[in-house]
């Protein structure tokens, strides 16, 4: 018999449905469990980031980070630390093919019915390769599970009666777990140092022309915002390559953006020389952005 039943993706902020596989199981308790599961879906953003409910034949457990969270059926056979490395895998590879925005825009259930077959795949991986093979990464989350437990509740802690919580243990919520970046290159410092000084640079022409202005004319506002607009994005980028933050394509072409145009703008208060520093500068900062990603965590589960 198969440990994982049933598995799916949801939306954390109002438990919409994602993704989902195909499950050939009708009994009555397990028709219950589905029913209790899509419950606790919508009351996902009141738990932390890992918990489980366990019934008399069943287990439901979950794992949810930012506005993603992966949910599975289980038999209560079903190790607590392979139902947790399911469904962390599960996650990255749903993140990995879906960003933020597209999930956010995300109107109807299952919108993302091509990702069935991925999860298919990473259930039947977990269900019938030996989990001798897996060990080591079943270690891993055991570690996990030990320095942060997750939060249980039982079948009957999911139902809803007349739209309020009928739980009377208070939950301790917790923030989800940060995702760690790769780690800081030796370019990726060096684009970090000239990125301040040129924010520096910025920011010290910006307030001694603003100054200047203020005491003899007000025409030169553009020139102040062209100074403090490439400031405000150079500070940013330094933001974006030390942490991770969705949608960081389009924020590194908007910031790349302002401190070209503001550098263009700037023509005749510098020379030349001064605006190929400030752009390439910005070019590398870009780089370094994004091609830093977040660490490969699909390889400690094992598929």
């Amino acid at each position: 018999m198969s440990l994982i039943l049933f598995a799916c993706v949801v939306r954390v902020r109002d438990g919409l449905p994602l993704s989902a596989s195909t499950d050939f199981y009708h009994s009555q308790d397990f028709l219950e469990s589905r029913r209790r599961l899509k419950t606790l879906a919508l009351r996902l953003a009141q738990y932390p980031g890992r918990g489980s409910a366990e019934g008399c034949d069943f287990s439901i457990h979950f794992s949810s980070s930012r506005d993603v969270a992966c949910m599975a059926i289980c038999s209560l056979q079903c190790p607590a630390a392979m139902a947790f490395c399911f469904l962390e895998t599960l996650w990255w590879e749903f993140t990995a093919s879906y960003d933020t925005t597209c999930v956010g825009l995300a109107s109807r259930p299952y919108a993302f019915l091509e990702f069935d077959n991925v999860i298919q795949k990473v259930k039947w991986h977990f269900n019938y390769v030996s989990s001798t093979q897996m060990d080591s990464s079943f270690g891993k989350i055991q570690e996990e599970l030990k320095f942060q437990p997750p939060v249980v509740l039982t079948l009957e802690d999911t139902d809803v009666a007349n739209g309020v919580m009928n739980g009377h243990t208070l939950m301790h919520l917790e923030p989800a777990p940060s995702f760690r970046m790769e780690p800081v290159t030796a370019l990726g410092i060096l684009s970090l140092i000239l990125n301040i000084m040129c924010a520096a640079l910025n920011l010290i022409r910006g307030i001694h022309l603003a100054e200047h202005s203020l005491q003899v004319a007000h025409e030169e506002i553009g020139n102040i915002l062209a100074f403090l607009i490439p400031f405000v994005a150079c500070i940013f980028q330094c933001y974006l390559y030390l942490f991770y933050s969705p949608a960081r394509t389009m924020k590194v072409v908007l910031m790349l953006l302002f401190i070209c145009l503001g550098n263009v703008y700037l023509h005749g208060l510098r020379n030349l020389w001064q605006i190929l520093f400030h752009i390439g500068v910005a070019f590398l900062s870009s780089h370094q952005i994004l091609t830093r990603q977040l660490q490969d965590k699909q390889s400690d589960c094992g598929v």
